[in-house]
């Protein structure tokens, strides 16, 4: 059984950046080829957010945090980031990550075995 345990959310104005963390206590995050965050907000479907590969060779991004959020990892401290910059209220949601044996990012939830609590992101307009 694998734990994913997500940290750093919190309340943010907009425009502001907040870091989340992803780790996996026990664990090494090297035998996790690929790694993701989605984001749901209250009333919505699960998004994709932001995916790397195993050795950050290849990340993705969805369309609407291109270009303001990114991802990393740390296989060495079993942790993966998700920095967040020019937040607006629209990111608003539950950020989740979540963990599967992929070469190659997928946007699909579907393709993840493996998913933390989730951490709350709340951006005030």
């Amino acid at each position: 059984q694998v734990h994913l345990v997500e940290s750093g959310g919190g309340l943010v104005q907009a425009g502001g950046s907040l870091r989340v963390s992803c780790a996996a206590p026990g664990r090494s995050f090297s035998s996790f080829d690929t790694m993701a965050w989605f984001r749901q907000a209250a009333g919505n479907e699960r998004d994709f957010v932001a995916g790397i590969t195993w050795n950050g060779g290849s990340t993705q991004y969805g369309d609407s945090v291109k270009g303001r959020f990114t991802i990393s990892r740390d296989n060495a401290k079993n942790t993966v980031y998700l920095q967040m910059n020019n937040l607006k209220p629209e990111d608003t949601a539950v950020y989740s990550c979540a963990a599967a044996p992929l070469t190659s990012v997928s946007m699909s939830a579907d393709r993840y075995g493996y998913w933390g609590q989730g951490t709350q992101v709340t951006v005030s307009a």
